[in-house]
């Protein structure tokens, strides 16, 4: 279970980056770092993905998150013995979870800063914990779609 221990780094860096947004921006406040491409935005997500909220979401999306942080560290224990990519896209994913649910718990909110755009596209703003899970997302997918095939095709 030594894979943990990149989950426990990238939540470490995901809360020092949340920490030091809020003690050196004010809310809102934008840095233009890459012009017309990226930005520090300070901004603050009490709901879930993309700002959807709801009376009492915090209390549910909290609830969620740490049901589902639950089931990721049953998941990973189970798949333990599969290949690497597997469980870091768990392992990217629990530390993304655990990110946002420390954020959700100790503030009440989400703290968000990552702000991309392109011309007139502007993505949502986002923090390193949200890409964790979108990364970790791909790796499990990588994994489904081009590793386990190979390995069924060896053991047909």
């Amino acid at each position: 279970m030594r894979i943990l221990f990149v989950s426990v780094f990238l939540v470490f860096a995901d809360q020092i980056s949340k920490i030091l947004i809020r003690m050196n921006m004010i809310l809102y406040e934008s840095i233009p770092i890459i012009t017309n491409f990226f930005n520090l935005t300070y901004v603050t997500n009490d709901g879930m993905a993309f700002g959807i909220n709801f009376p009492f979401g915090i209390y549910i999306f909290s609830t969620i998150s740490l049901i589902f942080t639950i089931f990721l560290f049953w998941y990973l224990w189970t798949i333990k013995e599969s290949g690497i990519v597997l469980r870091m896209g768990v392992a990217l994913i629990i530390a993304g979870a655990v990110g946002n649910l420390i954020d959700r718990v100790l503030l009440g909110e989400v703290v968000d800063f990552l702000d991309f755009m392109i011309g007139n596209y502007h993505w949502y703003v986002f923090n390193f914990a949200d890409s964790y899970v979108t990364v970790g997302m791909g790796f499990i997918l990588y994994d489904s779609f081009f590793i386990e095939p190979k390995k069924e095709n060896k053991l047909d």
